[in-house]
């Protein structure tokens, strides 16, 4: 059983692949009921989490859903099962495996292996991100799918004790206070504005919302609920066709990016 959440789509990619190699059940964590989710595993079923990192740290509705998720096993204890986890990046991940592993540990889970896959870059809401160039995106997806497939291989094979993640410069730093502040003060949808003019009423960035944040409203424009739910994942910026989403003014001419199904 593995689960996941993904915005721009690289995490989807890289937990689909994981689920047809390793024969798991995949469940996206933002489709998840309120309250308690109750998961019944089978006696040899792997435990799986796939998330993006967001500012150094696993996103806020992964920590929310672990803390919500109660598993039941054939097994006295959770860790007679394979777990392993998986993030994707833009680069560095700081602590961010060992903030899911405290998460873990609180409902009787420890992860065996634990990987960071780098991905295009698609955070753009500070000055100094920016997307990948088509070279640069081009080499970190063909990287990324060598690497993947052997990830995959060794969670097929359930091998323990595998650390390839790529931490960075201080990661304590960049996960605890730089990481924390990010996530406290810089994720909100209330930033985000629609170009009504440039606006097609297509209609995509309500459907690619992994939380259900964006809403059309009478005039078929994109509304955010400002309801807390909004991750910043940014797949309404990426997926509109004209552009005519942003994030404040910085946005504006940032390119755009998103996994492709032909990647």
């Amino acid at each position: 059983m593995i689960f996941y959440f993904s915005g721009t789509g690289n995490t989807q990619w890289a937990a689909k692949t994981l689920a047809q190699v390793a024969n798991e059940k995949l469940i996206a964590i933002a489709d998840a009921p309120e309250g308690e989710c109750h998961y019944t595993l089978a006696a040899d079923e792997r435990i799986g989490f796939c998330f993006p990192t967001h500012g150094w740290q696993p996103p806020a509705i992964v920590r929310r859903f672990i803390s919500r998720l109660r598993l039941s096993s054939p097994h006295p204890a959770l860790t007679t099962h394979y777990c392993f986890a998986l993030t994707t990046c833009g680069d560095s991940i700081g602590q961010t495996m060992e903030m899911l592993n405290h998460d873990l540990r609180a409902i009787g889970l420890k992860t065996d292996s634990v990987y960071s896959l780098i991905m295009p870059e698609s955070y753009v809401c500070l000055p100094f991100m920016y997307t990948d160039t088509p070279e640069k995106e081009a080499q970190k997806i063909n990287t990324s799918r060598q690497q993947l497939q052997q990830i995959a291989t060794e969670v097929k094979e359930r091998q323990k004790g595998i650390v390839k993640t790529v931490k960075g410069a201080a990661p304590w730093l960049m996960t605890h206070v730089i990481g924390s502040y990010f996530n406290k003060r810089m994720v909100t949808d209330k930033k985000f504005t629609v170009d009504a003019e440039a606006c097609v009423r297509c209609g995509k960035c309500e459907k690619v919302c992994p939380t259900g944040d964006v809403r059309l409203n009478a005039d078929k424009l994109p509304e955010w609920q400002h309801n807390g739910s909004c991750t910043c994942c940014l797949a309404c910026y990426h997926h509109c066709p004209k552009h005519a989403i942003n994030y404040g003014s910085i946005t504006r001419k940032r390119g755009q990016y998103y996994f492709r199904v032909e990647n």
